[in-house]
């Protein structure tokens, strides 16, 4: 379990550029790479469409240690409605803190030197008000679940994670595959765990070879599979493995081999431009606001 990796959390962003201005001028990240697809992902990527969507990936660093946020852009869906299995990415930056006061973005401080905000669609974000860190400044995503420990199990006794913290009275749980990475938090929502439409991904990355096994168990245990193992390609990049499981509140969970992986994701030093002018040609708001129609709320 050792060589598993947390890589990504995926967003569904309805509004690029505000999303493009909230992780890179706010957060301080910057786009690793872009790719534009004409029609949908086989392991639903980009969610259950099958339309033109684009993928971005933006961090502090390169995917290979660093955890870094996927943000999936469907051309025709304005905005998605928000459930409560997301509950927020926790990281380290004065720097981001700063930033948002400059630019008014707002901003509540949640704890002494913690700050929570909200990027577009919602998502929250907390912000620890100290020097960003060296290495990688992600500390951890929450996600809601219904039942700590039996999530708890799934993650530790199914997935191998490393449990760090487990609080009863607070109904938390701190889960990862490593002490040097970002680490997932599981908090109890009190109720049903509800995924809306903006419902997001959490990915990791393990030996290639491990993926058949991982699918295998998954069916020794009956536990939901929601993409078995497929192959992914991306013109002109490596072909990846992967394989697409559900967390027993549904959660979304996929495990990549690592290999090709770390061939598909290298930072590409066009990113930048690549999303400035997919967002500059795409007209899809104008085309929308001529025909005085707004996009699809998902």
């Amino acid at each position: 379990m050792a060589a598993r990796r947390a890589l990504h959390f995926v967003f569904k962003v309805g509004d690029r550029g505000r999303s493009a201005c909230f992780y890179r001028e706010l957060l301080g990240m910057r786009v690793l790479r872009h790719e534009e697809f004409e029609e949908g992902c086989k392991a639903s990527c980009n969610g259950p469409y099958d339309g033109k969507w684009s993928k971005t990936m933006v961090g502090y660093g390169p995917e290979d240690d660093h955890f870094v946020a996927e943000l999936t852009y469907n051309y025709g869906i304005g905005e998605y409605r928000l459930g409560n299995d997301f509950l927020g990415i926790t990281l380290v930056s004065s720097q981001a803190v700063s930033n948002a006061k400059k630019m008014g973005w707002p901003l509540k401080e949640v704890t002494a030197g913690l700050f929570e905000t909200e990027a577009p669609g919602g998502y929250k974000f907390y912000l620890e008000d100290k020097e960003q860190l060296k290495q990688d400044p992600v500390l951890k995503v929450t996600l809601g679940v219904s039942d700590l420990q039996k999530s708890v199990n799934y993650w530790s006794d199914l997935l191998g994670m490393k449990i760090y913290e487990k609080d009863e009275k607070k109904q938390r749980a701190l889960l990862g595959y490593a002490d040097n990475q970002c680490k997932l938090e599981l908090k109890t929502v009190g109720g049903a765990v509800d995924h809306g439409t903006a419902f997001g991904r959490i990915a990791f990355s393990c030996a290639k070879e491990e993926l058949p096994n991982i699918e295998a168990l998954m069916k020794k245990e009956n536990q939901k599979i929601l993409t078995p193992l497929v192959s992914l390609d991306t013109p002109g990049k490596a072909t990846v493995q992967v394989i697409i499981l559900a967390d027993p509140d549904g959660h979304e969970i996929c495990f990549v081999g690592d290999e090709a992986f770390r061939d598909l994701s290298k930072v590409d030093p066009n990113g930048d431009k690549l999303l400035d002018d997919a967002m500059a040609a795409d007209n899809s708001d104008q085309w929308f606001a001529e025909r005085k129609m707004k996009k699809v709320s998902a």
